[in-house]
């Protein structure tokens, strides 16, 4: 059996700066909704809508940010600068009095992520060969979530065992990622592209696949509203507000561990076929979570809820990453961040009125749906992805 390619430093790297970034995000993350509702007077559909019109205004500047990373000799600037407003915007969280304030601050944070994705995954592709290409997006994502497990878990100590405030706990999170942008700053390298390739960038067509994989993608998006409402909904079952971050560190040690292999897993079979595993079981879990009333339902379906992310994650954005030439690779991720988001932010309005005017499982089960809906347009797509990488 022959080892596999190590990857590229470049890829080690951003998994690396994920991790510390995402630490620092889930340390508030979990806290969030709780913090805005009890201490800030906002309302379960004001929460919802803060979380929406951040990620996305995050997707139309990660449009922008991949359609202006083809034409700059490197992506490493947007990168760096993403990271930064990301850290930066923390500090403003834990000083908020009012929950526009937070709305400020999560726009800042969101204009950061909007700024560095698309170059992020587009500098990844660039460096790594197709056939492990699965494996690089999952490994990152694997990162990614080990700093949500983390991030979490010292969030968990400092209010149970050390009995920090809210507040400070959200000050302290500014300095993973301070520590992040440093290590780009000084780590990072990429080479420089041609002044051929950046011309032809703007000529570049999209081809009738990628729109086809945009719409399950968007499809989908539109179900999987804002998580801050699997929160409250935990939240509201009597869970008590010092388990919530124990809760979201259990969902993502399911990612952390597994999504390394099933990115890699990709990259051995029509990465379709694991979008729909993961589309499928979203919609399972999504019917079932009204009916869970107790800490050890939600810490059950919590981390059962990892699987469908795990799952396609990795092979989302390495089929996006197969569909498309190198010259046009920045903005086919901007566009595919820019629809993700858009659906979002309409899937949490939808999620967040029936949630309130109807029942939370009017809303869990209307998720439930649209999920199995973007499956279903998958298996209508006719031919394997894997055909497409060789055509």
């Amino acid at each position: 059996m022959t080892q596999p390619r190590k990857l590229q430093p470049q890829v080690v790297l951003l998994g690396l700066i994920s991790l510390l970034n995402d630490s620092a995000s889930e340390m508030i993350y979990p806290l969030l909704p709780v913090f805005l509702t009890t201490t800030l007077g906002a309302t379960p559909l004001i929460v919802g809508m803060i979380e929406g019109a951040a990620d996305g205004l995050a997707s139309i500047l990660k449009l922008a940010a991949g359609w202006i990373s083809d034409r700059m000799p490197q992506r490493k600037p947007l990168v760096v600068g993403g990271y930064a407003l990301a850290a930066g915007s923390r500090a403003l969280i834990a000083a908020a009095s009012v929950w526009p304030l937070v709305l400020a601050a999560r726009l800042i944070d969101r204009t950061g992520k909007g700024i560095r994705s698309a170059p992020r995954d587009a500098l990844i592709a660039d460096v790594t060969d197709p056939a492990d290409r699965g494996r690089a997006f999952g490994f990152q994502r694997a990162l990614d979530h080990t700093g949500a497990v983390v991030g979490p878990l010292i969030a968990l100590v400092l209010l149970n065992v050390l009995h920090f405030e809210m507040r400070t706990i959200f000050y302290i999170a500014v300095i993973p990622g301070a520590v992040g942008v440093v290590m780009l700053l000084v780590f990072l390298k990429e080479e420089k592209r041609g002044e051929r390739r950046r011309e032809k960038a703007p000529d570049v067509p999209l081809p009738k696949r990628f729109w086809g994989a945009i719409t399950a993608i968007a499809l989908f998006s539109l179900a999987n509203s804002s998580d801050a409402y699997l929160l409250l909904q935990a939240h509201a079952a009597g869970v008590a507000t010092s388990l919530l971050p124990l809760l979201w560190a259990a969902h993502h040690v399911i990612k952390s561990l597994f999504s390394t292999r099933a990115g890699a897993l990709s990259d051995r079979i029509d990465r379709r076929w694991l979008l729909v595993a993961g589309w499928t079981a979203y919609a399972i879990l999504y019917f079932i979570f009204p009916f869970a009333r107790t800490m050890p339902s939600f810490f059950v379906l919590f981390v059962l809820y990892a699987i469908p992310f795990t799952l396609s994650e990795g092979a989302e954005r390495a089929w996006i990453g197969d569909l498309v030439p190198p010259e046009g690779r920045g903005k086919s991720f901007g566009i595919y961040y820019l629809a993700n988001g858009i659906c979002v932010l309409a899937g949490t309005a939808l999620f967040g009125t029936l949630y309130e005017r109807v029942s939370p499982s009017a809303a869990f089960w209307t998720g439930a749906g649209l999920a199995l809906a973007a499956a279903l347009w998958i298996l209508m797509m006719g031919r394997s992805s894997r055909a497409i990488m060789t055509a």
